[in-house]
């Protein structure tokens, strides 16, 4: 049966160690595993991948795998072969996406922790549409071994949980000799603040409201990672051609539309679309010169209504989350108050890449203060 987004084989076992939902990008030995796609829905692996490897011998159990968005490649959770998660806040409201599952498992009730991965927002986006919490590591720390690809130079895999400690735990599960770090007080952090003016009013306030919480705060002038989607467009499109000739007919509309648009991306695009991700993380670096965090929206709304679409929807949802995985930085996403029709705010943290510690230390500082 499914509840919340979650595949659960009836009975289902009372877990030994925290519930852990796996997002069904992960590979599970012997349990079925669809990539959220219909050709893959009698797949069933060999070897668990890594990253849920690492968290089961660090006694995190297996309590279902999570529904998520075709191929990862979405905003929305609305599946059409498996079914749309729904969102346990508030119905007729999307959990976000990709890893709408995992947000929707935790905001239920359902289980403790859970794995998902981030390729444009997909950690990030569910735990602000769910009011839970959501770390999308430095690129390449957490291992992606037996997790489906979307667009691997922008891919990540990392935690979701109920809060910041959760997700620490899960990292020194996940990362061999992670360390978690202690910045004394949110007064030792020097933070830029931007991407507020865009939001909706009442999220607005409530991440303003966050950042005041640091005293040693600037507005910084951010910029978007103009012209680099080409290149998440050439990486997606490498992934699927073949499959995408050979199967077209159980792709999902909504991910067949945007293959159809990466397949037409020239080498010409793509070269300048490199050029402009190299400059743009040139560019990001300058500006946290005297900074250790960058604090912004996740999202500049709360959690949207289901139906609109994923290709209604997309350009907005990742907006303030796309950024950071074209330069790979570390980034939570963690709830800050209710915002407009009572459903949470999400406010985001960013550093350096490498400084996923201090970032998650930042956060529960945070936490703590709201």
């Amino acid at each position: 049966m499914t509840i919340a987004g979650v595949y659960i084989t009836e009975p289902a076992p009372v877990p030994a160690g925290p519930a852990l939902a796996v997002k069904d990008l992960f590979d599970t030995a012997g349990v079925r595993t669809t990539y959220g796609s219909a050709i893959y829905a009698e797949h069933v692996p060999a070897v668990t991948a890594e990253a849920v490897r690492r968290l089961e011998a660090a006694g995190y159990a297996i309590a279902g795998k999570a529904n998520l968005h075709e191929f990862a490649w979405g905003i929305t959770s609305e599946n059409p072969h498996f079914g749309w998660v729904p969102n346990p806040l508030a119905a007729g409201r999307t959990p976000g996406g990709s890893s709408g599952g995992c947000g929707a498992a935790l905001a239920a009730g359902l289980v403790e922790a859970a794995i998902g991965t981030d390729s444009g927002g997909s950690i990030r986006i569910p735990a602000a549409c769910c009011g839970v919490t959501g770390f999308k590591p430095t690129w390449g720390l957490v291992p992606l071994d037996g997790c489906f690809p979307l667009a691997p130079s922008f891919d990540h895999a990392g935690p979701m949980a109920r809060d910041v400690a959760g997700c620490v735990r899960m990292m020194q599960a996940l990362v061999s000799g992670f360390e978690p770090a202690e910045a004394g007080s949110l007064a030792d952090l020097r933070v830029g603040v931007a991407w507020t003016a865009g939001a909706d009013p009442l999220v607005r306030a409530r991440v303003e409201a966050a950042a005041e919480r640091f005293p040693h705060r600037r507005e910084i002038d951010l910029p978007l990672p103009e012209g680099v989607y080409p290149v998440f467009l050439r990486e997606a499109a490498g992934v699927h051609a073949e499959r995408f000739r050979e199967h077209r007919e159980l792709y999902g509309e909504n991910v067949a539309a945007k293959l159809a648009t990466a397949l037409r991306v020239t080498d010409a695009e793509v070269e300048a679309a490199r050029v402009a991700r190299e400059r743009y993380g040139e560019r990001i670096a300058e500006l946290m010169d005297g900074l250790d965090l960058i604090l912004t929206p996740t999202l500049g709304t709360v959690a949207p209504r289901a139906g609109v679409g994923d290709l209604a929807l997309r350009a907005a949802m990742i907006e303030r989350t796309f950024p950071f995985n074209a330069t790979g930085a570390p980034a939570l996403a963690l709830p800050c108050g209710a915002a407009e029709d009572g459903l949470p705010a999400s406010v985001q943290l960013v550093g350096r890449p490498g400084d996923d510690a201090l970032v998650l230390a930042a956060g529960r500082l945070l936490e703590r203060a709201l």
